[in-house]
């Protein structure tokens, strides 16, 4: 049964359609014509053995008359031709808990296949899949989401709000000079925890947009600020790589 991540969040109830073997309603479960009933198998005299001798040995197998049964049906029902059984589609409801995940496993009991001759049904078991979602990923009760922050944002700082898995909105504060990749921890805003009232956390990573299609006077400041002020302060991790390839290739032109 596949669910939607919110759904594995919050809990649902969901409908499912099954096929499967109900007790016959016209013999219940007995698999003779009506008016009648199975007799004691005259193979085994109800034993549901048969021995045969085999040189110094003898063998005890299933009689082959009733199938391990004691009982043989002279007149089967019509309905589900001696079986006890017919098929039939049934809708069942589903409850499922907040916080689980992909391949959770849940029992219904007694919705399984019935029982030969009217023995106990079996029980049914739904394994749940979780729906990729198209913002969130998520890792066990974490949940991560990558949002794109303008350049200026990103070396100003500033605020910005994203959405969380519960339907809210959480604000998140840019420290000025935020890098690429840097990942934002919001505490007990993830997935819920499955049978407690515990949730993950939330990441939030930040990619920093490049400006595109600037105008001749954006294009003008950015040089002004290109120019302006020293590259090792502003850009320290570029100056330091492109730094360390000046190096590299000074110490190979002298080797």
């Amino acid at each position: 049964l596949e669910i939607s991540l919110e759904d594995a969040f919050a809990g649902t109830t969901a409908k499912v359609q099954v096929a499967s073997s109900i007790v016959c309603e016209v013999c219940d479960g007995s698999g003779a014509e009506q008016g009648s009933k199975p007799i004691t198998c005259p193979t085994c005299s109800g034993a549901g053995k048969v021995r045969a001798q085999q040189g110094f040995f003898t063998i005890e197998r299933p009689c082959p008359s009733c199938g391990g049964a004691g009982r043989v049906i002279e007149k089967p029902c019509k309905a589900c031709g001696g079986a006890g059984r017919t098929r039939k589609e049934k809708t069942l409801s589903v409850t499922i808990p907040a916080g689980v995940e992909e391949g959770t496993r849940i029992r219904l009991t007694g919705e399984g296949e019935a029982g030969v001759r009217g023995a106990p049904a079996g029980d049914l078991y739904i394994f749940l899949a979780i729906a990729a979602h198209r913002i969130f990923q998520r890792d066990g009760a974490n949940t991560f989401y990558r949002v794109p922050i303008p350049m200026t944002t990103a070396a100003l700082g500033g605020q910005i709000e994203v959405p969380s898995i519960d339907g809210s909105r959480v604000k998140i504060t840019i420290p000025p000079g935020t890098q690429a990749g840097h990942q934002f921890r919001l505490r007990g805003k993830g997935m819920s925890v499955l049978r407690s009232s515990q949730r993950g956390d939330m990441y939030v990573e930040a990619t920093v947009e490049t400006p595109v299609n600037l105008t001749a006077r954006q294009q003008e400041l950015l040089r002004e600020f290109d120019t302006a002020g020293e590259a090792d302060q502003t850009h320290p991790q570029s100056s330091g790589f492109f730094q360390r390839v000046k190096e590299f290739f000074a110490g190979s032109t002298t080797e």
